[in-house]
């Protein structure tokens, strides 16, 4: 298997504690060049700030991804399929996150280069920008929201049925994931933006199940009878 039983627990959650402050980093350092109507100037004032939240996201997907590798030798006993779907999709969800990664760093370049043209032909750029920041807001919504609703639920019903943790955690992951799909299939038909109320209370249930797993797997690990 690689580590034992207790030190993957471990590292899986603490991939999982990772991954949500870096995400959460992520959406604060990229304020300036993604939330400021001023972003062609913006952007290139807070580079080394926007270059940071690009790093916190590339570490979100190396965690993401660790999470699914580490948990992938236990979830397999149970359920073979899914557990390789879960990579797969974790994968997908990772992917979708560097491109969103990418766009952002692009959008940089392109607010440097405004600048260094001296603030001409704003029109152009507009374009270009409005272009880079459409294309994060969609990896925005199909990674951490589309696809982590359905990573979720994946592990979580193999976590139910295994009773590898206790099952109100799985109880709660499965009902968050529920939730987390369900605002971004709300968000795609723009009932609700990506970023409210809404979005935020739909999220918590997710990100609440995520944490208290990690606690879990750090602090108890998975439950050893019941991979006998």
């Amino acid at each position: 298997m690689g580590f034992s039983t207790r030190t993957a627990s471990r590292i899986a959650g603490i991939l999982f504690i990772i991954a949500a402050i870096t995400a959460i980093l992520g959406v604060i350092f990229y304020k300036p060049i993604l939330n400021d109507s001023n972003y062609l100037i913006q952007g290139p004032a807070h580079s080394n700030l926007v270059v940071l939240g690009a790093l916190m996201e590339l570490v979100l997907v190396v965690s993401a991804v660790g999470t699914a590798t580490v948990m992938f030798p236990f979830l397999k006993k149970y359920n073979k399929t899914i557990a390789i779907w879960h990579v797969c999709f974790r994968f997908m969800e990772a992917i979708i996150i560097t491109v969103g990664v990418i766009s952002v760093l692009s959008l940089l370049t392109l607010s440097e280069h405004y600048i260094a043209a001296g603030g001409s032909n704003l029109a152009s750029y507009q374009v270009s920008g409005i272009l880079l920041k459409a294309v994060h807001d969609w990896t925005f919504l199909l990674g951490p929201n589309f696809f982590l609703g359905i990573n979720t639920m994946m592990y979580s019903y193999i976590f139910y049925k295994s009773k590898l943790v206790p099952r109100f955690i799985s109880i709660l992951g499965m009902s968050g994931s529920i939730l987390i799909f369900l605002a971004a299939v709300l968000e795609m038909f723009g009932i609700i933006d990506q970023v409210s109320a809404w979005g935020g209370i739909l999220a918590l249930p997710v990100f609440a199940n995520e944490m208290i797993l990690a606690v879990w797997l750090i602090t108890r690990g998975f439950n050893i009878s019941a991979m006998k």
